[in-house]
């Protein structure tokens, strides 16, 4: 019986890591909701705005950018565009100048050295005179109404910042596998994040659309994801972090797995770093519940490739002496199978049915999740990047 402890205790322990992470916390966080809901006042405020572009190389994109801002249904008076360019060698600040010709006075163009995206963004904030600081990618579009429903809930002293909805431009039938489960995986988050929002605090917000107080805001330090290092931020300073799913911003999802596989290597292996510098929110004695969601979340769910490994390496050891472990045996390389198959196939319209769309994603994330550990563990970071983006034709 001795050698089988170990492997019994392996498989026991991830599968509750795992039951934990995918399954029971989002029951949890959808119940309470509904248990201890925790309204905040939401009203039609016009606080005064500096919405900031950090761009490297967005020559292709920021020209849209800029002219979507300007159109967005939002008193003109009140509203600054501050485009921060990160040493682009390409056309993105004349692209930007151009898109703002005979506005000047409501969009200014930064164009500064290369220094990494958390450098442009505490240089643009330091010239921002806005009484809410606006933050959004480069190639994510606005709906007209978004920044009145974005600024909305300021209309409560309490709220210090504002999570915008992120959502996908429609699927043009070029997308792989992996890409098109991305958007399956995002109508789950969408509804869990609405839920943390009615009962106090989302966890961060996307990069895409987000807003906080100025006064909130404190630099933002290298080799971090800026967005969940900023939004937090606020509530590390005892302010609300709430929801808005009218501020809807679209954007185009990673056109394939090869690509969505390095941003996702990117993003946590800053994600990571984040929590590592937010480490006193995962205190619960000072920070309750939400010291909870944002381990399950931010750390849990980002390790989960650990866990999933040793209990797939236990199960297979387990798998002949119990029809138990036999099945979970089979119902783990089934979903692996799938994956794979998902990510073999790519673009092939096979490849992207909800039944290997959504297994390549998950598995393309758990092995970009493995590398992102590695280069914590190594002490990599990355504080700057090439975007890739899709080039004008």
């Amino acid at each position: 019986m001795t050698p089988r402890r170990p492997s019994h205790a392996a498989f026991w322990g991830g599968a509750a890591l795992i039951g934990w992470t995918y399954a029971a916390f989002p029951l949890v966080i959808l119940a309470r909701a509904r248990v201890r809901p925790r309204a905040f006042a939401s009203g039609p405020v016009t606080p005064t705005v500096s919405i900031v572009i950090a761009a490297h190389n967005e020559q292709a994109a920021i020209g849209a950018k800029v002219a979507n801002l300007l159109a967005l249904d939002y008193p003109a008076d009140r509203v600054e565009i501050l485009i921060a360019s990160d040493g682009s060698t390409d056309a993105t600040v004349a692209r930007a100048a151009e898109a703002a010709a005979g506005d000047g006075d409501r969009v200014r163009v930064l164009d500064l050295p290369r220094t990494g995206k958390a450098g442009v963004l505490n240089a643009a904030v330091a010239q921002a005179t806005g009484d809410i600081l606006v933050f959004s990618d480069a190639n994510s579009m606005f709906a007209a109404d978004a920044l009145r429903e974005l600024v909305a809930p300021f209309a409560d002293e309490e709220v210090g910042g504002v999570a915008g909805d992120q959502r996908y431009l429609p699927d043009d039938g070029d997308l792989d596998g992996a890409a098109s489960g991305e958007r399956g995986y995002w109508d789950i988050d969408r509804r869990i994040k609405q839920a943390e929002s009615d009962a106090g605090n989302v966890i961060s917000a996307t990069g895409a659309i987000y807003a906080i107080r100025r006064s909130l805001f404190r630099e933002v330090p290298e080799g971090v994801t800026d967005d969940f290092t900023t939004s937090t931020g606020v509530i590390d300073q005892g302010r609300r972090l709430v929801f808005a799913p009218g501020a809807m911003a679209f954007e185009p999802v990673g056109s394939s797995a090869s690509v969505e596989y390095g941003r996702k290597v990117r993003v946590m292996t800053r994600g990571l770093n984040a929590v590592l510098v937010r480490r006193a929110l995962l205190d619960p004695r000072r920070h309750g519940f939400y010291a909870l969601q944002l381990f399950s979340h931010k750390v849990l769910r980002r390790l989960m490739a650990v866990p999933l490994l040793v209990v797939f390496a236990a199960t297979l050891r387990l798998a002949r002496r119990s029809p138990l472990y036999g099945l979970a045996a089979l119902a783990q390389g089934g979903v692996y199978g799938l994956g794979a198959a998902g990510l073999a196939l790519g673009r092939h319209p096979a490849g992207r049915h909800r039944l290997l769309a959504l297994p390549a994603y998950f598995c393309l994330v758990n092995l970009a999740s493995l590398q992102a550990l590695g280069n914590v563990l190594r002490g990599r970071t990355v504080n700057r990047w090439e975007p890739q983006r899709e080039e004008e034709t």
